[in-house]
């Protein structure tokens, strides 16, 4: 491995960081964003003294953490509006392409304005696969915190959680959400997508306090991953998984395996949440690029790579014993 090579695995394996740091900051922009607009709803009706004790605190709150930044809060804070489903960042319009999906089947038609607004997270998905399931998504956030929760459990002697399913249903899932967002005319497939969920809940949870019924549903999904099957919601069962692996199976950026530095720990296939086997270049069109892989192995036998096809099976490690002890038989016999 040259020393270019080198640096470029070293500096990807802290990749993984800054994935938890933006999965993190969307969460908590998705808490900031109907706390804003319940301030300027506050602000717009000018009756602070009618609003109760709890609610002037929130005000007053808001008021000093918003002021350095503008002088009027009902205009100078809609830079961002909306949830990952869909909304406005600094006047880009952007929406999941399963909304636009789900759209287009519950009205027969296709709005334009909001078709467009797909198109930049499409082309993102495109080119570098299902960085949205692994980087943006509000839900993979609390289901890779609940991740740890499943590996506490199992490791203090709770053997659950290993259920496998066929991977496929999850696209069957996506059609039947289609067909019946179609037959009933709504968009029903974003009652069980986790980030349009997660999305509602927030603002039901702050802006109208309290809950709706997708948080009961989002409960029983962190337990589904705990009881039935690891990632079990994401690798089985979401519909905008489903939608993201046909839209990245032909992506342009992969990771990719260097067999003469891979020593068969197995550490990248452990740390896998969506079972694949890294180890022995089977990553297919459900891997997320989510870069857990690559920063958990310590040869850096793991990197990103620009191509259209996962490479085929490379066999054993190069660093592996059973590789050395192979070539040293091999060696003695000639």
């Amino acid at each position: 491995m040259n020393n270019d090579t080198s640096v470029s695995r070293s500096w990807q394996r802290h990749l993984n960081k800054l994935r938890w740091l933006i999965l993190f900051l969307v969460f908590i922009m998705l808490i900031l964003i109907p706390m804003v607009s319940l301030y300027q709803n506050y602000v717009a009706t000018h009756g602070y003294d009618l609003l109760s004790p709890s609610q002037q605190s929130f005000y007053d709150f808001m008021e000093a953490a918003t002021s350095p930044f503008t002088d009027e809060p009902i205009n100078g804070l809609d830079k961002i509006k909306g949830t990952t489903w869909s909304g406005t960042f600094f006047g880009l319009q952007l929406s999941d392409p399963l909304a636009v999906l789900g759209q287009m089947t519950a009205g027969f038609k296709v709005y334009w304005p909001f078709l467009l607004s797909a198109l930049i997270p499409l082309f993102a998905t495109v080119f570098l696969g299902r960085i949205y399931c692994g980087w943006i998504c509000p839900a993979t956030f609390l289901y890779e915190l609940n991740s740890n929760v499943g590996a506490l459990l199992r490791r203090s002697g709770f053997n659950f959680g290993r259920l496998h399913l066929d991977r496929r249903l999850k696209y069957l899932v996506l059609f039947l959400g289609l067909v019946f967002s179609a037959v009933f005319g709504t968009v029903l497939v974003a009652s069980i997508y986790p980030p349009a969920i997660i999305g509602r809940e927030l603002y039901y949870a702050i802006a109208l306090e309290g809950f709706g019924v997708g948080a009961v549903l989002f409960v029983l999904t962190l337990l589904f991953d705990i009881l039935v099957a690891r990632r079990g919601f994401c690798r089985y069962l979401c519909p905008g998984g489903a939608l993201y692996s046909l839209l990245g199976r032909y992506r342009l950026l992969r990771i990719r395996r260097d067999v003469s530095h891979c020593n068969d720990c197995t550490k990248c296939n452990a740390i896998c949440e969506f079972g694949l086997n890294p180890m022995r270049d089977d990553f297919g069109q459900e891997c997320n690029n989510c870069t857990a892989c690559i920063a958990i192995c310590p040869t850096n036998a793991l990197s990103f790579t620009a191509a259209m096809h996962d490479s085929s099976n490379q066999g054993k490690g190069h660093l592996s014993p059973g590789y050395q002890r192979h070539h040293q038989q091999e060696g003695a016999s000639t």
